[in-house]
């Protein structure tokens, strides 16, 4: 199979890395070569963080190139926004319906743009997901990367079996359960 390039955009502090921790783990279940790399803006809570996961037969470098992203995962709005130029032309975009002010807009110093959705879903095939309220639901906001995952988990090459398989390692013991649900919602979303 062609090389597979995901993306994950979002805001320091909301899991990123745990969701690529995720993807990396999957790729070597499915017995794929992967490379996984992070880019940091700032990596304190607020700033850009970038994680690129590509997986293939046999994968030589790490970073997607822009319009190279066959799926990009954004766990905020503005992120979305910020990165979408690096999907593919068939490409697909899921974003959490999440607004997180960076810190030009804290200090007063940018607007936070209005309209993002439909600016993206002019563009792009979008899959929308106010995935921290759903995950609210399920009684832990926190969870809510798992809601996007289980959505962007339709557009990739592993059973839902091999996600629990993975989730299980992966994730804290303790919240093995949660997780798990709220990969379930975001699947059958």
């Amino acid at each position: 199979m062609a090389t597979k390039n995901i993306m994950i955009v979002g805001v320091g502090g909301q899991g990123t890395l745990l969701t690529s921790r995720i993807l990396g783990g999957l790729t070597i279940v499915g017995g794929y070569d992967v490379k996984l790399s992070e880019v940091h803006g700032m990596a304190q809570r607020g700033g850009s963080v970038v994680t690129f996961v590509r997986y293939g037969e046999k994968v030589a470098e790490p970073i997607v190139e822009e319009g190279q992203a066959d799926v990009i995962i954004a766990f905020e709005r503005l992120e979305a926004l910020r990165y979408a130029h690096f999907l593919k032309k068939d490409g697909v975009l899921i974003v959490n319906d999440w607004r997180i002010d960076p810190m030009p807009v804290v200090i007063g110093a940018a607007e936070y743009p209005d309209g993002i959705l439909e600016i993206l879903e002019k563009e792009y095939k979008v899959y929308k997901v106010n995935a921290t309220e759903e995950a609210k639901k399920l009684g832990n906001p926190r969870v809510f990367n798992l809601v996007v995952l289980g959505i962007a988990a339709q557009h990739m090459d592993f059973t839902k079996e091999q996600w629990y398989e993975v989730i299980e390692k992966v994730v804290p013991p303790k919240t093995v359960e949660i997780n798990k649900k709220a990969f379930h919602v975001g699947y059958t979303l």
